[in-house]
């Protein structure tokens, strides 16, 4: 059994350490409900533009843009994945690449080759095995869309030039600030609206030309989805570290409640050893 000595040397070092995990608690409690906010300012434009966007596939539209044509023949498919930059956020990210990779491996099995980009630090060491066609991490808690659009066009290019045949996004879903969902969605070809009253012939009145609406709707439909991904993303990985964090708080104060136990035991059975010796010289010297 370790001495006296070490068992404070190992409470004060988990002292220390549960000092660093409620500190990182509190800062994660914090920077969630700001990412909440921009989360929740953000939702309503990207539900907005999907239900239109959804609209617009469903309809028999004077002009067909190629994002909501089907591609019978998939030969290639690309895929988006979206992670956090850093760690210490419980299984947000292991579930969320265990999802990515099922995915990618069914298309496999199929002889379907893939093409993937990433944001996020831990996407980008997860996926750089596979060979990424574009990256970008270091996103930051407020990330700029000027900062993603370069890994987007890569992707929706290369699906404009045929290179690709169906584009999915992967991303975590947050539900509450105790859950969150990891999901895949294909982003293009663009799923078209299950709505009864729009089944019939129908199309939007447009001004200017209806090429030139289309093609700037389906360009920002694309960005908003995976700037909500990212915002939505940021909020899951706040939440997942605050609860990470507070369950290692708490289990540090019970290594720490057990060990004071085991310290009291060893000085209690110190304390005695030596007052038995003190005894025992006492009785030998009359």
């Amino acid at each position: 059994m370790a001495g006296v000595k070490e068992i404070r040397t190992q409470i004060e070092s988990i002292q220390s350490t549960r000092k660093i995990t409620k500190a990182m608690e509190m800062v994660a409690a914090a920077k969630m409900r700001r990412a909440k906010e921009r989360m929740n300012a953000s939702r309503p434009y990207a539900d907005k533009m999907h239900e239109v966007v959804s609209h617009v596939a469903s309809g028999h539209l004077e002009y067909q843009h190629s994002f909501t044509q089907q591609r019978e023949n998939v030969k290639r498919v690309g895929y988006i994945v979206i992670s956090s930059d850093r760690g210490l956020c419980g299984g947000l990210n292991t579930n969320l690449f265990k999802q990515a990779y099922q995915s990618i491996a069914d298309w496999r099995e199929k002889d379907v080759e893939v093409d993937i980009a990433v944001f996020g630090n831990k996407a980008i060491s997860a996926f750089k095995k596979y060979g990424l066609v574009a990256e970008k991490g270091n996103l930051g808690d407020r990330p700029a869309m000027d900062d993603l659009i370069g890994t987007i066009k890569v992707m929706l290019d290369a699906y404009r030039d045929g290179k690709i045949d169906r584009l999915f996004l992967v991303e975590n879903q947050f539900i509450n600030s105790m859950t969150q969902k990891p999901r895949v969605t294909q982003l293009i070809p663009v799923v078209a609206s299950t709505d009864e009253k729009l089944s019939h012939h129908w199309d939007y009145i447009y001004e200017p030309e209806s090429k030139e609406v289309i093609d700037a709707l389906m360009q920002r439909y694309i960005e908003s989805l995976i700037y909500q991904g990212i915002v939505e993303n940021i909020a899951c990985e706040m939440s997942a570290r605050m609860v990470a964090m507070k369950a290692s708080t708490d289990n540090a104060g019970k290594i720490i409640d057990e060990l004071k136990l085991v310290y009291n035991r060893v000085r209690q059975a110190a304390i005695t050893q030596e007052i038995s010796e003190i005894v025992a010289g006492a009785a030998a010297v009359s």
